[in-house]
C-alpha cells in the first residue's frame, strides 16, 4: 500500500460548478435552535413529480439525445436552464445513513468543528424524494453555492453565514427561521438529525419566495467519449483519513467504472434505496484550515492556486487547481484543464500535509 501525501499548499477543490470561496469550516454546532414545531404533516415524505424530459440518463448513456445535464454531463431530451439547488446534509453518526447522497450530481466533503464532517450535496438532474438530514450553513458552504447559482437549502446558520447571505441576497431556503413549510422532520430519529427535504418541497418553496428560476451558473467541462485517459498510476483503492480518525475511503469498481465509498471501513449506504454510494470523478484537494473560535469554527482557502489528486476510472493524476471564471478547475502539469467524465463527482476537500492512503 502507498502512501501519498496529497500535496502541498492551499489545494482544495477543482473545477466543479464547484464555486467555492473561503470556506469558513463548521459543523455539529448550530447556532439556531435544534428543533422546529413540524408542521401536521411533517412526518409524511412527499412524492416528487418527475417528468420524463428531466429523468437523468441511465448507465447506457443514450448519445443521440440532444442535450446534456450541465453537473453531469449526462445527456437527456430537453435542455435544462433550471437552477440547482445545494442542499446542507449532516455526517455525525447520528445522521447515518443519510438519504439522497446517491441522486446528487456533486457533492462536497469537508471538514466542520467538532472534527466531523458535513456534506455539500448539489441536485439539478434528479427530483430526490428524500434528502437529508439537513443542517446549518456556514460562510464557505454559501461561497459554493453563490458560485454555483443555487438555490441554498439549510436549517439554521452562523452569524456570519446570514450576513453573507444578506448582503449578496442570495436565494435560500432556511427550515428553522421562515420556511418549515418545505421540509419535514422524521419519526424515525431524534432532532436535530431527522430534517429532510425534497426536490419537490424545494420547488415550491422557491416558487413561493418568486426565486429567480433561471440558472446563471458556471459549466463544467467534460471529457468527449474515451478522451479524457488519465497520466498517472492505477488506483483501486484510496482513504481519506479526517483528523481523530474520521476517514472515508473509496474502492474501484472496474465493471461499472466507479469508486465505490465507504465510511470508517464499511460501505456508505443510502438509507432508502440501499445503494452504495459512489463517485464517477473522485477528486481529493488539500487546503489551508485555520481554526477561528472556540467553537472550533475554520476558514478554508478556497481560491488557490494548489494541488490535489483526481481519480477516473481506477486511474489517478496530480492536479493543480485554480477558481477562475466562478469555477475551481484543475489542471495538469502542463497547465491543460483536466475535464471530468460523464457523470457525478465526489469533492474531498482536505487540510495541508493530510496522508493518504492509496494502492
Amino acid at each position: 500500500m502507498k502512501t501519498l501525501p496529497i500535496l502541498r499548499k492551499h489545494t482544495l477543490s477543482t473545477w466543479l460548478v464547484l464555486g467555492c470561496s473561503v470556506i469558513t469550516l463548521v459543523g455539529c454546532s448550530d447556532t439556531s435552535p435544534a428543533v422546529s414545531s413540524p408542521s401536521p404533516q411533517a412526518t409524511a415524505t412527499p412524492s416528487a413529480a418527475v417528468s420524463p424530459a428531466t429523468k437523468p440518463a441511465s448507465s447506457a448513456v443514450d448519445t443521440t439525445l440532444p442535450f446534456k445535464f450541465p453537473l453531469t454531463g449526462l445527456p437527456t431530451d430537453t435542455e435544462v436552464k433550471s437552477r440547482p439547488f445545494m442542499v446542507m446534509v449532516e455526517n455525525a453518526p447520528q445522521a447515518r445513513p443519510q438519504t439522497g447522497l446517491d441522486q446528487a450530481d456533486i457533492v462536497y466533503e469537508i471538514l466542520a468543528e467538532g472534527e466531523i464532517t458535513r456534506f455539500v450535496s448539489v441536485f439539478q438532474s434528479q427530483p430526490a424524494q428524500t434528502i437529508g438530514p439537513v443542517r446549518s450553513i456556514r460562510p464557505y458552504f454559501v461561497e459554493i453555492g453563490d458560485a454555483l447559482d443555487a438555490v441554498i437549502v439549510h436549517a439554521g446558520w452562523s452569524q456570519d453565514a446570514m450576513d453573507m447571505m444578506a448582503g449578496r441576497k442570495l436565494s435560500h431556503l432556511d427550515e428553522v427561521y421562515g420556511d418549515g413549510a418545505y421540509y419535514w422532520r422524521s419519526t424515525e430519529r431524534k432532532a436535530p438529525h431527522n430534517l429532510y427535504t425534497s426536490v419537490d418541497k424545494m420547488k415550491q418553496g422557491a416558487k413561493a419566495h418568486n426565486f429567480r428560476a433561471e440558472w446563471n451558473g458556471p459549466l463544467l467541462t467534460f471529457a468527449k467519449e474515451g478522451q479524457n485517459k488519465l497520466t498517472g498510476a492505477a488506483v483501486n483503492y484510496i482513504q481519506i483519513p479526517y483528523i481523530k480518525g474520521y476517514f472515508a475511503s473509496y474502492d474501484y469498481d472496474a465493471a461499472e467504472g466507479v469508486y465505490k465509498r465507504s465510511m470508517e471501513g464499511k460501505p456508505h449506504l443510502d438509507k432508502e434505496s440501499g445503494k452504495q454510494l459512489q463517485a464517477k470523478n473522485l477528486l481529493v484537494l488539500e487546503s489551508k484550515h485555520k481554526i477561528v473560535d472556540k467553537e472550533g469554527r475554520r476558514e478554508v482557502d478556497v481560491f488557490g492556486p494548489g494541488k490535489g489528486v483526481i481519480l477516473q476510472e481506477g486511474k489517478s493524476q496530480s492536479i493543480t487547481w485554480e477558481r477562475k471564471n466562478g469555477l475551481l478547475r484543475a489542471y495538469d502539469d502542463k497547465g491543460i484543464e483536466v475535464p471530468l467524465l460523464p457523470g457525478n463527482t465526489w469533492v474531498q476537500i482536505v487540510p495541508e500535509g493530510t496522508q493518504l492512503k492509496m494502492e
